[in-house]
């Protein structure tokens, strides 16, 4: 469905993003894209979504193809129309308007009206608490309602392929699960998935395949299984984070201990 073959970006003249990216994502899949801050994730998908312009890149190499035509010459709007659609990261909703303007605006790059209803009924399906606060401005829900919002809004134009940026940013553990269960039912239903996480391990218990950016190059890439088994990917994004969270926590135990001993120290004497 969606081939990246060779893809380089640059931001100005000299920043370079990324450096001959080859990616593909089959109509069945989600693809996990991991890597840390500055490795061009996002820039990975502003050059499939049409909106790198919009940042200040630019394409200097490759080409990007979906359902065999080329993309990234469109502009963002055209994109939308041929069925790609992305959530950026910070759950950029329209903050002054109603849950249902929001779901209203994401409706006008549907193909036809009956597409925007049977968009709306799956939204609601996916996210009942948007229903409840149709009426209710889109700044005051909490943050996972604003990210339900922001990814309800994209399905609204029925996209075959939906790009998300970070969506667990910021989000207490317990959203962080329920965004992941709606992102697999979202691709159980027929809709393409290309993450973008840091949460590595909310990552690659979603996707089917993953690849690991580093510095603008793809440095890992296969099943989401196979990376996490990887030891690179264990060290680097999901033991090593384990293992220091772990001995915080054990540090933080034994200096409760010793406030403990000195205070009962001072009673005995």
């Amino acid at each position: 469905m969606l081939s990246v073959r060779g893809l380089s970006v640059r931001y100005g003249r000299s920043v370079r993003a990324l450096e001959s990216v080859d990616v593909e994502v089959g109509g069945d899949a989600v693809l996990a894209v991991l890597g840390g801050n500055g490795a061009g994730k996002s820039t990975l998908l502003r050059a499939v979504s049409g909106t790198l312009k919009l940042h200040g890149g630019s394409v200097t190499a490759g080409e990007i193809t979906f359902d065999g035509r080329r993309i990234d010459r469109l502009d963002p709007a055209l994109v939308v129309r041929q069925g790609v659609v992305a959530v950026p990261e910070g759950r950029q909703v329209f903050a002054r308007m109603t849950v249902e303007e929001n779901l209203r605006a994401g409706g006008l790059g549907a193909r036809s009206a009956s597409t925007r209803a049977s968009s709306r009924e799956r939204v609601r399906q996916l996210f009942p608490v948007l229903a409840e606060r149709a009426g209710q401005r889109a700044g005051l829900l909490s943050g996972g309602e604003q990210q339900m919002l922001a990814i309800g809004r994209a399905l609204m134009s029925d996209p075959k392929l939906l790009l998300l940026d970070e969506p667990s940013l910021g989000l207490a553990p317990q959203m962080v699960g329920r965004i992941a269960r709606i992102i697999r039912e979202i691709h159980e239903q027929g809709t393409a998935v290309v993450l973008v996480e840091q949460n590595a391990t909310m990552a690659l218990q979603v996707a089917d395949r993953a690849a690991v950016l580093e510095v603008g190059r793809i440095a890992l890439a296969g099943s989401a299984a196979e990376l996490a088994a990887s030891d690179d990917v264990q060290r680097l994004y999901l033991g090593g984070h384990a293992e220091s969270q772990a001995q915080a926590e054990s540090e933080e135990a034994e200096a409760r201990a010793h406030r403990g001993r000195k205070v009962l120290s001072r009673w005995a004497g």
